[in-house]
């Protein structure tokens, strides 16, 4: 069935000048029957209705749309897009545009959804560094007030106040390191330098270098059975012990008196490992799982700042394993445990 509803500017002036046109053309017909008169006087009639409607779409409600375009893309027009405006525009149909500018209302209204989204996370986390460096320098305020006002003749107090005063210094100094780690992962400014090891050698060092910690604990830490097997990957290997560092350290804290950790370490293809660190601990709640990895993002139910830390390890991890084009998982369930893993590539030849 014949419609108007996609007709292009020319062809909508054409149809238009040919409506005006059949009529004149009848008439002059009817008023003398000479054919060649008639057939003039339609062509004549056609020509001039479909030139004058033409400019009046193309040089005045185009000019409009036009603005619109402009408006859009908020950009000076370059040779290109003049083009585009001169030749091109005026031949969509109106359908054609309108459906430009629903395409461009639904991307803006996408991004001012992630920009929403974007500004609450911001505004969470200038909430939370404003607390984590709140705290140590109150702290540190109390300690130095109490030594002024004087707890200084007192050597046991003052003692014991400036070995406090000194961990909040170097909790702030870690912190203050993190976030500069962060930044520069984020930005790129820390270059990878990747090279082929194996990486249960690696675990089993960061377990040597956590045993004081474990054995505080009386946790046990092991290499899955059946994981034993050396398997190279190609990665910066200073920056994946970090992160085992801080996924063993994270199992040590959150994982239960007398329990177990125990790493994975398995060949999903011929490119690929898998590596995973398992607790037996608290576990996390299932609400809390997709925000693990932001930075200062603590659950309640042990997960808290009493335990230590910035806040900030897991999301310096996800950083480290991006940066290697992979990507970092989590499974847990309260009361059970939580397993933490990430991919990395098979050794390069």
């Amino acid at each position: 069935m014949f419609t108007t509803k996609n007709l292009s500017p020319n062809q909508l002036s054409a149809f238009t000048a040919l409506i005006l046109s059949i009529p004149i053309g009848l008439g002059f017909y009817i008023v003398r029957p000479d054919v060649v008169i008639s057939v003039s006087a339609f062509l004549i009639t056609f020509a001039g209705s479909y030139f004058l409607i033409r400019f009046v779409l193309q040089w005045f409600i185009y000019r409009k749309i036009k603005l619109i375009y402009k408006f859009i893309y908020q950009t000076k027009a370059s040779k290109k897009e003049e083009m585009y405006y001169k030749y091109i525009l005026p031949q969509k149909s109106i359908d054609e545009v309108r459906e430009d500018v629903e395409q461009w209302a639904e991307q803006q209204r996408k991004e001012i959804a992630v920009l929403k989204t974007n500004e609450a996370y911001r505004k969470e986390f200038l909430q939370n560094l404003a607390h984590e460096f709140k705290t140590p320098i109150f702290a540190i305020q109390g300690y130095v007030d109490t030594l002024l006002n004087g707890a200084l003749e007192n050597t046991e107090i003052a003692t014991r106040f400036l070995e406090n005063t000194s961990k909040n210094v170097v909790r702030m100094v870690n912190l203050a390191s993190d976030l500069d780690e962060i930044s520069r992962l984020e930005s790129g400014e820390q270059p990878l330098y990747k090279e082929n090891f194996i990486i249960q050698d690696m675990i089993r060092e960061v377990y040597e270098s956590l045993s004081i910690k474990s054995s505080q604990r009386n946790i046990k830490c092991t290499i899955k059975k059946g994981c034993e097997a050396p398997i190279a990957v190609f990665a910066d290997k200073e920056k994946i012990r970090q992160v085992i560092i801080n996924l063993v350290a994270n199992a040590i804290k959150y994982g239960k008196k007398d329990g177990h950790i125990v790493a994975s370490v398995y060949k999903t293809d011929e490119k690929h490992a898998l590596i995973e660190i398992s607790d037996d601990g608290i576990g996390i709640g299932e609400e809390h799982l997709p925000r693990i990895f932001e930075r200062f993002y603590r659950t309640d139910r042990g997960r808290s700042r009493d335990v230590g830390g910035t806040g900030l390890g897991l999301a310096i991890c996800k950083h480290i394993i991006e940066a290697h084009n992979h990507v970092m998982h989590v499974r847990s369930k309260l009361d059970i445990g939580t397993t933490l893993g990430f991919t990395l590539d098979i050794k390069k030849e």
